[in-house]
């Protein structure tokens, strides 16, 4: 009987049938009335049946045994090397000191025995044995073949659990390597188009006749590139993440402005599908907030490129900001991105925030992306202690939703009450077919104590003045349906009052130099975009009426343009174009520049003539000597020489400034710059701003000269 039970767990390719044909031979060949097998549910503290046999075929009657705490106190979770498997064996429950099996006595169970499974150490289960009717004395035999019955039993459990192990890790792989090829062909797709676009533009700007064909070639470039570059962020972002060195730069930031910006970006491709775009900034939500707002943008950007891309023309898009709570001035805000495309199914969903996917494989086909986005959004989400989710239908459109913590940051001062300005005589109007737009208004009037009143079209506003006499204020929306806006605009101007001089605020998410003329010509003062800003609006509706704001004279500052003339810099740089550009970038500033093709050069030219430069911009990665090695052998020679030494403010390390000017932007690669003996670093593509502001801190009396030579100018 052993050696057949024994022969079947080896031989049996079904664990189930095993195990069913196991335990029924057991019972048959022992004449018992019952035989269980149950696996233990730890998390719910329970023991479930899994398998059973009885004599009479009958299911077994349920009982208030508790057989996960009894099996808890007689045997160990894990069993120790060289343990024997433990037994329990009860020859008659009606006497027993076990009182928990008297509850086996209210059907009719009188004889009971249990030994344990354990699948890897672990006790996976328990083989219960029992005996109605009448009691029974277990003998050493039957112990014996009952322990060796369940050793055979876990034995397949075993196996089976690892097949199925094994199954799952290569479905897993299969599956994860589909992605990464799927992934690979999309973004071969996704890098070649841009550079089609960079390659054929460049021929046609090349071969232009006129200006204007050459600046729209140009123009195709700009996007292409900025579009490339996208690209590559996010498999740059994806690389960090898989090697766990993404991290978060908090920093105090303006919480409006940094949606301002986040909507600049993808307003124009709103407007080329011509989708509605609503914005609402929960008033609750602090002014200014300690976080990282550029990883923060990055996920709202990412999410409402998505909406763009999967809503067809003329739909909706609506950007929502909302205060959840606030605990030990530490806030949690909700964003949600709700638009009207094309939904995605339940299943779709599952596949959403994982890498190198998307919700079907023909989407990047179809729409383009990278299906990186949504998985980098999820873990930047995560690290800001929040969570992100998706709640669609197919044909329904998405809402995409997540929330982050920050701290809330100190209150700015606020600003003191203007004496000659009672805002109780300001009487503004807002004239707006959407809802939303005129509750907008109400707040931002309400929090500044002015009347408001608001119509839903050009008539209901003319029986506004009609009745109440010229408003200080209009804010008129561009495009009404049934309202001729130019018309009414007109009509609101003929409208005078010797006591009120009225503004006329033209609200569209138009470009303005598109319909400045009609407007201008038609009585509008001044123009406002939308989606409508809180502070934008009411700096607009101060400044209207009279009251200075710090932020429009901010805005207002000159440009500016710094010069270095009297300074050389030496370029470390072995690639040719990359030199051309950084010198056509930096020629308005008066610098010179001399080059040097890698690092050995650099090192020959700065040592012949040290005094002669101010800077050092030094690539990295370069033929004969690398960037690294150039940087140690120049701090090596200024060390040795001190009179090669400058002392120029701004400085972190004694001797000429050197500013790491590399592809090479993760965080590792700049602290492997600055270990080296460098003061600084400039990514590629260099930003023109960030080299500036480099240049002026470690040449600090450039700035100084433009602004006397500013100074001078007539």
């Amino acid at each position: 009987m052993i050696f057949d039970i024994s022969r079947g767990s080896i031989s049996s390719g079904n664990s189930e049938m095993f195990v069913k044909d196991a335990i029924a031979r057991l019972g048959r060949y022992h004449n018992v009335s019952l035989v269980y097998i149950f696996s233990i549910d730890y998390r719910h503290s329970d023991a479930l049946p899994v398998y059973h046999w009885s004599a009479d075929g009958e299911l077994p009657a349920a009982t208030d045994f508790k057989l996960f705490d009894f099996v808890k106190d007689r045997f160990p979770q894990w069993l120790p090397e060289s343990f024997t498997l433990p037994l329990f064996a009860c020859p008659d429950i009606a006497v027993s000191p076990q009182k928990a099996l008297h509850a086996l006595l209210a059907v009719d169970v009188q004889a009971f025995i249990c030994t344990p499974l354990y699948v890897d150490g672990e006790l996976w289960g328990v083989m219960c044995v029992e005996q109605c009717q009448t009691p029974r004395q277990w003998t050493e035999n039957e112990k014996r073949f009952f322990t060796m019955t369940t050793s055979s039993i876990a034995g397949v459990i075993m196996r089976n659990i690892y097949t199925t192990r094994l199954k799952d890790a290569l479905r897993q792989a299969t599956d994860a390597d589909k992605a990464k090829s799927d992934f690979l062909s999309n973004m071969s797709h996704e890098m070649r188009t841009p550079l089609n676009a960079i390659i054929g533009m460049t021929a046609i700007g090349r071969n232009a006749q006129d200006i204007e064909r050459k600046n729209y070639a140009l123009n195709k470039i700009g996007d292409a590139s900025t579009h490339l570059l996208g690209v590559i962020n996010d498999v740059l972002d994806m690389s960090k993440i898989a090697a766990n060195k993404l991290e978060l730069s908090d920093i105090e930031f303006d919480f409006e402005r940094m949606l301002q910006k986040v909507v600049t970006v993808s307003s124009f491709r709103m407007e080329d599908k011509k989708i509605d775009f609503k914005l609402h900034i929960d008033k609750k939500i602090p002014k200014n907030l300690l976080g990282d707002d550029q990883r923060l943008a990055q996920v709202i950007t990412n999410l409402l490129g998505n909406a763009v891309k999967f809503t067809p023309e003329n739909g909706s898009i609506k950007l929502d900001t909302k205060f959840l709570s606030e605990e030990r001035g530490v806030c949690t805000v909700q964003f949600s991105v709700k638009d009207t495309g094309i939904g995605i199914s339940r299943e779709q969903q599952g596949r959403l925030f994982h890498s190198f996917q998307q919700a079907e494989s023909n989407t990047a086909r179809k729409f383009g992306g990278t299906g990186l986005g949504l998985a980098i959004s999820k873990n930047i989400v995560e690290m800001m202690g929040g969570t992100i989710w998706v709640e669609s239908e197919p044909e329904k459109g998405s809402t995409f939703a997540f929330t982050v913590r920050m701290k809330r940051c100190r209150e700015e001062k606020r600003e003191e009450p203007v004496p000659d300005i009672n805002w109780k005589d300001i009487r503004i109007l807002v004239i707006d077919d959407d809802p939303d737009t005129l509750e907008f208004f109400r707040e931002i009037t309400g929090d500044l104590g002015a009347l408001c009143d608001t119509a839903a079209n050009g008539g209901e506003a003319l029986q506004y003045v009609d009745r109440n006499g010229a408003y200080s204020i209009y804010f008129v929306d561009w495009k009404m349906p049934g309202t001729r806006v130019l018309e009414l605009v007109s009509a609101l101007k003929s409208k005078k009052q010797e006591s009120v001089k009225s503004t006329v605020i033209m609200m569209s998410a138009a470009e303005w130099s598109d319909i400045a003329d009609d407007a201008r010509k038609a009585g509008v003062d001044r123009f406002i975009g939308k989606p409508l800003f809180p502070s934008a609006v009411e700096d607009l509706i101060k400044e209207s009426v009279g009251v200075s704001q710090g932020r429009q004279e901010k805005k207002s500052e000159p440009e500016k343009y710094y010069h270095f003339e009297g300074y050389r810099v030496l370029l470390v740089e072995d690639v040719e174009i990359n030199r051309e550009i950084v010198i056509a970038l930096l020629e308005p500033t008066l610098l010179t520049i001399d080059c040097a093709v890698d690092g050995r050069e650099a090192v020959q030219m700065f040592s012949k003539a040290p005094e002669k430069y101010d800077l050092i911009f030094m690539d990295v990665q370069m033929p004969e000597m690398d960037g690294y090695e150039a940087t140690r052998l120049i701090r090596a020679f200024e060390a040795e020489n001190s009179s090669a030494k400058k002392a120029l403010p701004g400085k972190t390390l004694p001797g000429i400034p050197i500013i790491a000017m590399t592809a090479n932007v993760f965080k590792e690669d700049i602290e492997k710059c600055l270990q080296a003996g460098m003061d600084s670093h400039v990514g590629k593509p260099l930003n023109l701003e960030e080299v500036l502001d480099k240049l002026n801190s470690y040449l600090p009396l450039g700035h100084a000269e433009e602004q006397n030579k500013a100074a001078l100018k007539p």
